[in-house]
């Protein structure tokens, strides 16, 4: 199914088929390139060497080549459709996925879209500033491959709000470009999405761990019923990968660098030398992990158990699991807080299907630890980071409202406090951060507190001139 770019918004859906489709979507790109201008990356660039979708087949997708960011064509790719496929799950398990949205589901697939749809431009509004200081290059056009993404991620949600949801769909489809990160009288739905991405440690941590949430999601949306919403989510994912990869390979680097650091002035006081300490990480790690993993709602859940009945929203991998896909007699165990202790409830798997499928994020989360601690092990340091306690610093859920240690010890609101600044940045971390935040243009050249890349972008090396600065 390949794109074709001559069409003013490049699709794979055959839009110039329904007129009306088009002139409505057409009417809307408008006020994104308008909301792009305003509130995507700051930092004027003449072309950047992006990755664009030319198919979506498995085998030769992308093409790579520098584009001006004002003309990067933003468009709606579809994964190709499976004419046989079934719905996998719920009370429907075995009957044809649906093509059109079922009258009595409507308001909650709407929802679900929307909801999915507004992290999109949030994180680009979150990160708009950080080409201004970027650790080189490379990283410049990593950002900006992410941003245009994340926008086209935002076009595939608007398609089927346009495309299936008639007037309601089209007004929020507009919303989605009025509700803004942070605002004050229009913020963002997700908490997660309202918080400041100010230096590229924090993006680099929000590209492993909010954008690790997006793919278990998008993981859980693509199992979905109605099968244009699963194919998109199944080309979204494709590209989510590579956000990924950036927020991991980030994290590399810096804790590399923060290992080469302090061997070099044996010393894990590094912050006088240029570095960020180990300390300082463990701390962004302990924030970014718990705010992301508020963005998978409470434990026990009785919309996702609605949502999962319906055939809306299925688990992770879905079609792997071993059980009959309907959960009506299944059960398990979700963690609470009763009479000033952690401990379990045994409740219906139905109603703890966020906590499934935030499980298998924490898994997924574990494999950073790993990498990160075998960099320090060959580093020849004992130090090691970790993922605090799942009841640590959460807003959302059985942990809200309690004051649990990143090691799961659940105490008073002052002995929390006292120890806070030990567990999460202070502002005093937040400002040295900040002031190694200086930007390196130069092709090949890279900032002191971050290592360089071990490969470039498409067999490129890592001097490529990646962006082209005025």
């Amino acid at each position: 199914m390949s794109i074709d770019y001559s069409e003013k918004i490049p699709n794979n859906v055959d839009l110039a088929g329904d007129r009306k489709l088009q002139r409505a979507l057409e009417s809307w790109q408008p006020n994104f390139l308008n909301w792009w201008k305003t509130m995507g990356p700051a930092l004027p660039t003449e072309d950047v060497y992006l990755r664009t979708a030319v198919d979506v087949g498995r085998e030769g997708w992308a093409h790579f080549g520098h584009v001006a960011m004002e003309e990067y064509r933003w468009g709606v790719f579809l994964a190709e459709r499976n004419h046989d496929r079934r719905i996998a799950f719920g009370e429907r398990r075995g009957e044809p996925v649906w093509q059109q949205v079922p009258g009595e589901y409507r308001a909650d697939l709407q929802r679900l879209i929307v909801i999915q749809g507004d992290t999109e431009p949030a994180s680009v509004e979150q990160q708009r500033r950080l080409g201004e200081t970027a650790p080189s290059l490379y990283d410049l056009r990593n950002l900006f491959q992410v941003n245009v993404e994340e926008g086209r991620h935002l076009w595939a949600m608007v398609y089927l709000l346009h495309a299936y949801f008639g007037r309601t769909g089209r007004t929020e489809a507009e919303a989605l470009l009025q509700r803004n990160s942070g605002d004050l009288d229009s913020p963002r739905m997700l908490g997660a999405f309202n918080e400041e991405t100010p230096d590229w440690l924090s993006f680099f941590m929000f590209t492993y761990f909010t954008d690790r949430d997006g793919k278990y999601q998008l993981g859980s949306l693509k199992e979905s019923a109605f099968d244009p919403l699963s194919r998109t989510c199944e080309f979204m994912l494709k590209e989510e990968a590579h956000h990924m990869f950036v927020g991991t390979t980030g994290v590399d680097r810096v804790v590399a660098r923060t290992a080469e650091l302090t061997r070099e002035h044996d010393s894990e006081d590094i912050a006088a030398h240029g570095g960020i300490p180990l300390d300082v990480i463990q701390k962004y790690i302990n924030f970014h992990y718990s705010v992301s993993l508020d963005l998978f709602g409470s434990e026990r859940s009785t919309n996702a158990a609605n949502y999962f009945t319906a055939g809306l929203k299925g688990r992770w991998q879905e079609e792997r699991r071993d059980d009959d896909h309907t959960l009506t007699e299944d059960a398990a165990e979700v963690a609470v807080v009763r009479d000033g202790a952690i401990t379990t409830d045994e409740v219906s798997a139905l109603l703890a299907l966020n906590h499934d499928l935030r499980s298998e994020y924490v898994k997924d989360c574990q494999s950073g630890m790993k990498r990160w601690n075998r960099i320090l092990e060959r580093a020849g340091m004992d130090r090691r980071l970790s993922l605090p306690h799942v009841g640590f610093n959460r807003q959302v859920g059985e942990f809200a409202g309690h004051n649990v240690t990143p090691a799961g010890d659940l105490v008073g609101a002052d002995a929390w406090n006292a120890k806070r600044d030990a567990w999460l940045p202070t502002e005093a971390d937040k400002a040295h951060v900040r002031s190694l935040m200086r930007p390196v243009y130069e092709p090949g050249k890279i900032a002191s507190w971050v290592s360089p890349p071990n490969t470039g972008i498409n067999n490129k090396p890592i001097d490529y001139e990646y962006v082209h600065l005025p």
